[in-house]
C-alpha cells in the first residue's frame, strides 16, 4: 500500500503533508506534489495534513482518479520536497481561502 496525490492538489499545492512525511517520499512540481511510491512508508502523516483532501491510500482511492497512481510514480523525476512552503492559490485551486 502507499498512497497518491491526486487532482485537488492541482494548482493549490499545499504543502504542509510534505513538512510532516518522516520519509521525503513528496516531489514537487511547478503546480502540484506527487509522493514516491518506493519511498512512502503508508504512516498515514500526511492524509490528515491536506486541507484540499488531495491524499488517498492506493486502496481506497476513488475511480475518478485512478490514473493518478501512474503520475504519482513520476514523483522520483522531481525535486523531493520536504518542508513547508506557501501554498500556490492557481486559477484552478478549489481551496482557497476565501
Amino acid at each position: 500500500m502507499t498512497y497518491v496525490v491526486t487532482e485537488p492538489c492541482v494548482d493549490c499545492k499545499y504543502t504542509d503533508c510534505a513538512a510532516v512525511c518522516p520519509v521525503e517520499a513528496f516531489h514537487e512540481l511547478p503546480d502540484r506534489l506527487l509522493i514516491n511510491p518506493d519511498t512512502c512508508i503508508d504512516c498515514d502523516a500526511c492524509l490528515p495534513e491536506c486541507p484540499v483532501e488531495a491524499i488517498f491510500s492506493d486502496m481506497s482511492l476513488p475511480e475518478e482518479y485512478m490514473v493518478w497512481i501512474e503520475k504519482n510514480t513520476e514523483a522520483e523525476n522531481y525535486p523531493i520536497l520536504s518542508t513547508k512552503q506557501p501554498a500556490l492559490y492557481g486559477a484552478n485551486c478549489k481551496g482557497q481561502p476565501e
